[in-house]
């Protein structure tokens, strides 16, 4: 959700981007005709929203609704204004009509009320004023079907990252009319999702993000964006970051000065608190009635945790509903893309539109039209390395087999255990040298850094490599992966980070249309990685300081694959304390609110990595 290119891009998939363009689509103006309310919530509180009906809409021929609830803004306003692209989930989908809504969400852009971050959900409701954003979901829905003429009874709604949070929220509504619900890469659990990983910050993703999200500047509905421009003075993030300093020098008075109360609400709750506990939709996910589908991205670097997450939760509590799982070789909602490749590596054909006509269209069809069926896989998801869709019955599959990689002294990764548990690796971290997660010289974060080749980090002294013999034969991973680690520390705090890489043969062919021309041979292809701030490996609410040099265990889950290693590849694995700047700076000194360090807490440490430590992965024979 939260890097400044993302509000550009949902403004530009979605019915918001198209208020400037001079031209509107002529297929919407053809057979569509829009209108715009100010729909009534139970407490008075009134929601701006555009309803696209299409023309030929009659008492024979009614059309289902189809919906989107965005933070991000259902622009052009006016009835006479229209899209340049399209709307809804895809243009197939627009094609096939349906009557499509789009509403600001409460204290956003045109509609009334408070806005707040990923509101929290109110489990008892008491009285009409007792509201989230599910009875909002609710009372829209009642609305408009009693009130647009000839729907045919039913409504469906989708969203991609903050809009997907507001489907998922939106299918706790109950409403009987809602039948077909598709959270899209959805946030889930904001502190995992986008402010934190296990308690690391993300800089690009808030830093960027806020001054491009605030549109209110008198608590009055709105229709123009507010936005406050930083003057970097560089377009090199590494060194724009650093040379910050201390994240606290981020409330500089040319800065965010400690106006945005978003920024100060991420500073100031480092820990896994109510503040953060309050917005974790996912022990809510109960009592869902209707079909579901979850879509996301292998290479989604914003709200991958939320994709499954949210599959997970609304699988295990409301058992025998509809709900499927679709996952492909995306960026964050990169299925509005061709899909075909990201940086240098090519998936062989256009996974996108493949499902935007095959997937996505069929489940909202089937559900509120009643065309063809709903025979889709229990997960449809697409395996990189073979380049192919793969259908499950279950995720992650049943016939996966939990097996330890083995992290050994000396650099070697193996499936088998050592007979003794004994040696260490260890590198020195300096805060004041991170190493880089990108080669790609930008203040935002590049879409393709997921599939980047590692070498300029493997051949750093401050990341750790291990890594197998060539494999003899091909090696599939499906579903999540876990670090068990064993470290030890000079300092009192350290961050790990763990990184599972795909080694290509020195013969590998280059791929067509490289984005960097980049030779394929030896490139070292990143699958999955994540971060874990040290202090949180007892406790994610009550941080706790390492003992200088005792051996700790950290245990982290680095979220779901599905990647086969081929026959003549190497499996590798990089473990580093640094990912400058997609992650903030570990001072390596114990202070309880990080971002309250001062310069001299940052110092140099010795990190070790015994020889017990492994990653448990589960293997698709």
């Amino acid at each position: 959700m939260k890097i400044r290119l993302l509000i550009g891009f949902f403004l530009v998939i979605s019915v918001g981007g198209y208020a400037q363009a001079p031209v509107a689509n002529p297929f919407i103006k053809e057979n569509y005709t829009k209108v715009e309310y100010q729909i009534p919530m139970r407490d008075g509180v009134k929601l701006f929203t555009a309803v696209y009906i299409p023309k030929d809409i009659s008492a024979e021929k009614k059309y289902p609704i189809l919906m989107q609830r965005t933070p991000y803004s259902c622009r052009p306003y006016g009835a006479d204004q229209f899209p340049t692209r399209r709307f809804g989930p895809s243009e197939f989908v627009m094609k096939d009509k349906y009557i499509f809504v789009y509403q600001d969400v409460r204290g956003r852009w045109m509609s009334e009320g408070v806005f707040q971050e990923m509101t929290p959900q109110l489990v008892n409701k008491k009285s009409k004023t007792d509201v989230d954003e599910s009875t909002d979901t609710y009372d829209t829905v009642d609305w408009l079907i009693k009130n647009i003429p000839n729907n045919n009874g039913k409504v469906g709604q989708w969203g991609i990252s903050y809009p997907g949070f507001y489907a998922s929220v939106g299918a706790l509504s109950g409403h009987p009319a809602l039948v077909a619900s598709s959270p899209q890469a959805p946030m889930a659990d904001l502190w995992r999702d986008d402010s934190y990983h296990n308690g690391v910050f993300l800089i690009p993703h808030n830093f960027n993000f806020y001054p491009y999200f605030t549109n209110r500047t008198d608590g009055k509905p709105t229709k123009t964006a507010a936005t406050t421009e930083f003057k970097y003075g560089t377009e090199d993030g590494y060194e724009f970051f650093l040379n910050l300093g201390p994240m606290k020098n981020s409330q500089k008075p040319e800065l965010y000065g400690g106006k945005d109360p978003y920024w100060n609400g991420n500073l100031a709750h480092p820990n896994y608190d109510e503040f953060w506990q309050s917005r974790n939709i996912l022990p809510h996910l109960k009592g869902i009635k209707h079909a579901v589908m979850i879509v996301g991205g292998w290479y989604d670097a914003e709200d991958l945790h939320g994709i499954f997450k949210t599959y997970a939760a609304i699988e295990k509590q409301n058992p025998g509903i509809y709900n499927i799982l679709v996952a492909g070789p995306w960026t964050h909602g990169g299925w509005n893309d061709t899909g075909e490749q990201l940086g240098s590596v090519n998936f062989g054909e256009k996974t996108g539109p493949y499902f935007q006509e095959n997937i996505e269209r069929k489940f909202f069809a089937y559900f509120l039209k009643g065309e063809g069926d709903a025979k889709f896989p229990e997960a449809q998801v697409f395996e990189t390395g073979t380049n192919q869709w793969r259908s499950f019955d279950a995720w992650p599959p049943k016939a996966a087999v939990e097996k330890d990689l083995y992290l050994l002294p000396g650099g070697k990764l193996a499936f088998e255990a050592p007979a003794k548990n004994t040696g260490f690796s260890e590198f020195v971290s300096d805060p004041a040298k991170p190493v880089p997660f990108t080669e790609t010289i930008s203040l935002d974060m590049n879409r393709d850094y997921m599939v980047e080749d590692q070498r300029f980090a493997a051949r750093r002294p401050d990341v750790l490599v291990f890594q197998t013999d060539v494999l003899d034969k091909d090696v599939t991973l499906a579903g999540n992966l876990l670090a068990n680690l064993k470290v030890s520390t000079t300092g009192t705090d350290a961050d790990w980070i763990v990184k599972l890489i795909d080694v290509y043969p020195g013969d590998a062919k280059d791929n067509a249309n490289t984005a960097k021309n980049e030779k394929m041979s030896s490139f070292q292809q990143m699958i999955r990685h994540d971060a874990f701030r040290g202090k949180f490996r007892e406790d994610k609410t009550k941080p706790k300081p390492f003992k200088p040099g005792e051996i700790t265990a950290v245990n982290y889950e680095l979220i779901d694959v599905l990647h086969t290693f081929k026959k003549g590849h190497r499996i590798m694995v990089q473990v580093q304390s640094t990912m400058f700047p997609l992650y903030d700076r570990n001072p390596q000194k114990f202070v309880p609110n990080i971002h309250n360090a001062s310069e001299t807490d940052f110092q140099k440490a010795i990190h070790r990595v015994y020889g017990s430590s492994f990653l448990k992965v589960r293997v698709v024979e």
